[in-house]
């Protein structure tokens, strides 16, 4: 007779994490008991794994692993990759001074300013303070170029770089591009050659790929840290002007801005700018900056620019939602649609019209107004584009001439002033080159307010940045030449036309 033993639920289903159903299982030492059972063909499988499993003492499978012979066989480790690439990543340490005036807030009101200006008050006192920041950078050249965002050096009045081998470097500003949160800094290597990373094509990227995050979070010193491509082209980030960020569950946190990300070949593919958070520290969500567009940054700041310059289109456009793409016959909706030209702009003259949908440049599929903006701010001015569009059920392929926006009419920035409405707003006139600036309508003109001082009387009326003033009494004004006339004026009153967030209001305003 075979001999046979219960196994309990705590020595077999238990410790093995089975289901409770295997619990009263016998484990013979022979076959008998099975036989006995009279149990069918799945039941002998699972029977004669449990006891497989039981045979095997945990011993002889701690004897099976070894340590790797080769780094061959150290496949999951980014090692070699963060020894070519670390040495390239640097941190950027900011200083700036900040005067502030401690004053009565009755002194700055503008109705008290009015009647008394400062005969009261004076200036206050002014109490200087420093504040410091921090943030990293990439190493893009051998001579000293480096990339950052711009938001880590805003403002700064002295930048100092580290090195990985821990020297440092006072740095200049090359080129500060707020629109696309970079910036380029330099240093003086006296002819050192410096580690430095390689761009790497950011429209070759996958959803899935691997990538390193590497930079200088909390200031605890460099930091690698390893993740996926979580998304492409996210826009609606709200970080930067060109909206088309990659999207990465690498940890990132305050000090890794403008570090770098890399691919497994050891080059950059963006800048890392943005985590989405409620605490401010990282919960898998950051984003940055392509490399198509650092390419783009760094190719102005290499030609001796002090600010990029852009193609223009010289077009208003939508995006095609469900709607427009049936009424356009359309199998889905894709692309952009033109709803209104810049006369002899751009795509004017490359034979465009209003309801063309814009759906691929150079082969990139144009999916919003922001994905043609980043699409057209990647290239360089003086080439070409192809650009496909959607016409009359079919595509057709036009070739769009790379040109900057037009300076017409040049700018005029002017600092209103006297006893008027707007005294103490900062107007200009509304050129392509501006409203391209500023994301406005490629049709808007007039003169826009482009700031507004807290202590004047545009203040207190609430004129805000943006306002486009469109009149004054009855009288049209198109140039800040006009403005100026006009408010000077003798008036018992005044009524201001003006264009605020796409809808046009009237001030009325009392002498």
């Amino acid at each position: 007779m075979a001999l046979c033993r219960t196994a309990k639920s705590d020595q077999t289903g238990a410790a093995f994490g089975l289901p409770q159903l295997f619990a009263p299982l016998r484990v013979c030492a022979d076959w008998s008991c099975l036989k006995m059972r009279n149990m069918p063909l799945p039941g002998w499988i699972i029977a004669l794994l449990l006891v497989a499993l039981m045979a095997t003492p945990a011993s002889d499978a701690a004897a099976k692993k070894a340590v790797p012979s080769s780094q061959a066989q150290v496949q999951l480790s980014f090692a070699p990759l963060v020894k070519q690439a670390a040495p390239a990543v640097v941190n950027i340490y900011t200083r700036r001074v900040v005067e502030q005036v401690v004053r009565s807030p009755l002194f700055d009101d503008p109705f008290f300013r009015r009647f008394f200006g400062d005969r009261f008050g004076g200036n206050g006192l002014r109490r200087r303070e420093r504040q410091n920041s921090l943030g990293s950078g990439v190493l893009v050249s051998a001579d000293g170029m480096i990339v950052t965002n711009h938001h880590v050096i805003a403002g700064a009045d002295e930048i100092t770089v580290a090195l990985s081998d821990r020297r440092e470097f006072d740095a200049t500003l090359v080129l500060d591009d707020e629109s696309t949160d970079l910036a380029v800094l330099e240093i003086q290597t006296e002819g050192e050659k410096l580690p430095f990373l390689k761009l790497r094509d950011s429209d070759s990227l996958e959803v899935g790929d691997l990538v390193l995050a590497i930079g200088n979070p909390f200031n605890v010193g460099q930091t690698v840290t390893s993740g996926i491509v979580s998304a492409l082209a996210r826009t609606g980030i709200g970080v930067s002007d060109f909206q088309f960020f990659i999207q990465t569950d690498a940890a990132i946190n305050p000090g890794n801005s403008g570090g770098a990300l890399i691919t497994m070949d050891g080059r950059l593919v963006g800048i890392n700018t943005a985590i989405y958070s409620q605490t401010g520290g990282s919960h898998g969500i950051g984003f940055a900056v392509p490399s198509s567009m650092v390419r783009a940054v760094l190719a102005s700041a290499k030609s001796g620019l002090h600010h990029v310059k852009r193609p223009w289109f010289g077009a208003a456009t939508q995006t095609v939602t469900a709607d427009i793409a049936a009424s356009l016959e359309m199998k889905r909706p894709q692309g952009v649609m033109i709803r209104s030209l810049y006369q002899d702009g751009p795509a004017d003259r490359a034979g465009m019209e209003v309801g063309d949908v814009v759906v691929a440049i150079d082969g990139h599929d144009v999916a919003s107004p922001k994905a043609l903006k980043f699409r057209l701010g990647t290239r360089m001015i003086g080439k070409n584009a192809r650009i496909d569009v959607w016409r009359g059920g079919e595509i057709k392929g036009l070739t769009l001439n790379l040109v900057a926006a037009p300076e017409t009419p040049p700018r005029n920035i002017t600092q209103l002033r006297g006893r008027q409405p707007l005294a103490g707003a900062k107007v200009a006139n509304l050129s392509p080159a501006l409203a391209e600036e500023l994301g406005l309508d490629v049709l808007s003109s007039g003169v826009i307010v482009l700031d507004v001082d807290p202590r004047g009387l545009a203040r207190r009326f609430r004129f805000r940045k943006g306002d486009v003033v469109l009149g004054v009494n009855k009288a049209r004004v198109n140039l800040v030449s006009d403005l100026v006339a006009v408010m000077k004026k003798p008036a018992t009153g005044w009524r201001i036309t003006l264009r605020r967030g796409g809808k046009v209001h009237t001030i009325r305003i009392s002498e």
